[in-house]
């Protein structure tokens, strides 16, 4: 996890290129009938316009609010650091998954009259691949790619009551 403001940053985009990619993905599977090989290129298109408003999003807005919404429900004298992992991004995914899916609605979908409903749509839709994908694959996949981008320094084992 990010230690500082920087590694924030870092990790923000890391993680917003490997969710917001994959949702625009998904939408667009969804507007065409299917997966094919120009859907990915397609992503490219509305990455550049998606990203930097899930960046905005999610690093000044949503992310603070999750972390402390996971501390208020986590207590780490009690309970696995992984628990505060899980409840951030289910917090960040209950935020961010309607709020850019409003992004959506507005940009993309030339929804009309009918704005509220496409908007409820498009979220009630979006958010089972958002929480699924963000859970079993994109935070997994971030966490390590940070971590190998960030490598905590190892606190001697010894010292710790294990063997080296």
């Amino acid at each position: 996890m990010p230690k500082n403001k920087f590694q924030d940053v870092i990790f923000t985009i890391i993680m917003v290129f490997v969710m917001v990619y994959t949702m625009i993905c998904y939408n667009i599977a969804l507007n065409v009938g299917g997966m094919n090989n120009q859907v990915f290129l397609n992503a490219f298109h509305e990455l550049v316009i998606m990203g930097p408003i899930a960046f905005i999003l999610d690093f000044f807005l949503i992310g603070p609010f999750a972390k402390k919404k996971a501390f208020s429900i986590v207590n780490l004298e009690r309970d696995n650091n992984f628990h505060l992992v899980i409840a951030i991004s289910v917090v960040s995914i209950i935020g961010m998954c309607p709020l850019m899916s409003l992004a959506a609605t507005l940009l993309f979908k030339n929804a009309g009259t009918q704005f509220i409903s496409v908007w409820f749509q498009t979220t009630a839709i979006n958010f089972p691949m958002a929480f699924f994908w963000q859970l079993c694959f994109a935070g997994p996949l971030v966490r390590k790619i940070f971590a190998l981008l960030f490598p905590e320094k190892e606190t001697s084992k010894i010292a710790d009551g294990q063997e080296a």
